[in-house]
């Protein structure tokens, strides 16, 4: 079994390597068993305040890794940027994730391959940034394995092979948007020690929408919002039961809660307090 599991490894990572795409655009790929990670660069003009990149994570057949919040199971990937050079600041975009569910419960994954955008800011415009990354994340299957990587890239000014690679996970990262823009309202619907929570927004009927919901925190593990019924024409309904709070944080108290509503192609981020 471990031999073919090699295999397959060594597959995947030459498969990847026969696409890279000029040397300067990236990084070789770092192998994460099962899975393999490589930075890439977008086109960034002379001087530019920001400068664009990604982080692209390929995975073998049948594996799948977590987004931010990874639900009932899973671990999130935890990127460290600090060994750069010449780097003030490198925040990365989550393009929107799909539910997954099986034996261990309903996760919030990704499948084949995902890149992260990566909003690069120098600390000094004009001169290159060399982004060097760690990063820790988990690959499944039926079982989660854990997995490190590692890659190095030089960021500077010229055309980058990877734009349409980038703009196409800027795309599927969810656009913040104001709570009255969608109408989304949030409720506590009784005093239970883990009250249950309801929302409603609004949202096309002749298409599917998934809604996911996080805590002010990382710390906050909250379930995914289940579908509910009796919403009114051209709304939708979810709710989920007020669970997985730190220690010490009352069910009672005021948070602001961040929503993620995904329908077919566009995600939205919505904030809003339950009061």
């Amino acid at each position: 079994m471990k031999e073919i599991c090699t295999c397959l490894v060594f597959a995947l990572a030459a498969g990847f390597a026969a696409g890279t795409a000029q040397a300067a655009d990236a990084s070789a790929w770092s192998d994460g068993g099962n899975s393999a990670v490589r930075l890439i660069a977008g086109s960034n003009g002379a001087g530019a305040q920001r400068l664009g990149a990604g982080v692209e994570i390929k995975l073998a057949p049948g594996w799948h890794t977590y987004w931010r919040n990874p639900g009932d199971s899973g671990v999130p990937p935890r990127f460290d940027f600090s060994g750069s050079e010449n780097l003030a600041a490198a925040k990365v975009l989550y393009p929107a994730p799909h539910l997954l569910r099986n034996e261990a419960g309903q996760s919030l994954v990704y499948e084949n391959a995902v890149v992260f955008p990566i909003a690069v800011t120098p600390k000094q415009a004009g001169k290159p940034v060399r982004l060097r990354l760690k990063l820790d994340y988990a690959v499944c299957e039926k079982l989660c394995v854990p997995a490190e990587a590692s890659a190095e890239l030089a960021l500077g000014a010229g055309a980058s092979a990877f734009d349409q690679a980038l703009k196409a996970a800027e795309a599927r990262v969810p656009r913040p948007t104001p709570a009255a823009d969608v109408g989304l309202t949030v409720r506590r619907v009784n005093d239970a020690p883990k009250p249950l929570v309801a929302v409603d927004f609004k949202a096309p009927t002749d298409k599917p929408v998934q809604l996911f919901v996080e805590g002010p925190t990382p710390e906050w593990a909250l379930p995914i919002p289940t579908p509910a019924q009796g919403a009114p024409a051209g709304h939708r309904q979810f709710g989920f039961e007020l669970d997985g709070l730190p220690p010490g944080v009352s069910p009672k108290g005021n948070f602001e809660l961040t929503f993620t509503i995904v329908e077919g192609d566009r995600a939205l981020e919505v904030k809003s307090y339950l009061d």
